[in-house]
């Protein structure tokens, strides 16, 4: 009986595949949008000035940003819930797939975070003269709540108080 209910438990992993589906999909149509806003700030090039264009090219690099994040979220999650990606990723030189376990994965995205709010800010402050002060104050704050996380992450995975197989895991 326990022997089938840990086969059932251990079958029931594919199930994320629905996820990872979803998020490539999701992923495709954040590339449809990326491709759209890149043709209308290429068909207003001359019409902008150089401070909207900066804040145009902010969001393109913000997107790239959380795009690469849905994908390295998905990848590394699929390798190590799901399915080993060794074999692919020799072939492909992306071992770093296969060595990113959960603790590194949330260090990743802590700082991806801070990287996403950081240009986030600084599209604000370009536009400080139109944005009310508590909404700046807040996006502030809250940049400031992920740094710390992200610093409180990187020293308890620099400490060791994390899980898993240290000589294995990529380091950061």
């Amino acid at each position: 009986m326990l022997h089938a209910l840990a086969k059932a438990i251990l079958a029931g992993r594919f199930l994320l595949a629905v996820f990872f589906l979803g998020l490539l999909w999701g992923l495709a149509l954040f590339a449809l949008r990326f491709v759209g806003r890149l043709w209308a700030l290429t068909a207003a090039i001359w019409e902008k000035s150089e401070a909207e264009l900066l804040v145009e090219m902010l969001h393109l690099l913000d997107s790239a940003l959380v795009a690469s994040l849905v994908l390295m979220v998905a990848l590394s999650s699929y390798d190590s819930l799901v399915d080993r990606l060794q074999r692919e990723a020799d072939q492909q030189e992306m071992r770093w797939v296969s060595r990113t376990d959960h603790g590194n994965l949330k260090i990743k995205v802590a700082t991806a975070m801070v990287a996403i709010s950081s240009i986030h800010l600084l599209q604000i402050f370009l536009q400080a003269d139109v944005e009310d002060e508590a909404a700046i104050f807040w996006r502030v704050t809250i940049h400031v709540v992920f740094l710390v996380g992200a610093v409180l992450l990187g020293v308890l995975d620099r400490l060791g108080l994390h899980h898993g197989d240290a000589g294995r895991n990529e380091r950061v």
